[in-house]
């Protein structure tokens, strides 16, 4: 019988030597090279996290932090190192979604099952 932990660790060690997560941290050392790109990108995730604990917390979002926000996406898209890092981010997230669905398919097919 195989022992779950051991395959997620492995599955683990995979995603790190995998592709996708290589070009994803390549692309994460040089924002955190580039002061400007770093500067930028520590920005933008503490608005992010702003974010999401103001709404984690039942707290309205104003409009202001909403345009702010906003402007601060659009300048973080428009610096080419950042925009890499984001979309090497988007493929791993990818890479990590399809592991997911495969992982849950026994309790999809389980409960799917029962449905009929």
């Amino acid at each position: 019988m195989t022992n779950v932990y051991d395959s997620a660790n492995e599955l683990e060690k995979a995603i790190k030597e995998s592709t996708e997560f290589q070009e994803l941290k390549a692309a994460y050392d040089q924002v955190m090279a580039d002061a400007n790109a770093k500067e930028m990108f520590d920005n933008f995730r503490n608005i992010q996290l702003e974010l999401q604990q103001k709404q984690m917390q039942g707290m309205e979002i104003t409009e202001e932090e909403v345009e702010k926000a906003k402007e601060v996406v659009e300048q973080v898209q428009q610096h080419d190192v950042i925009a890499k890092l984001m979309e090497q981010e988007q493929r791993v997230n990818s890479l990590i979604n399809d592991i997911s669905r495969i992982i849950t398919k026994p309790l999809e097919e389980l409960y799917g099952m029962q449905q009929q």
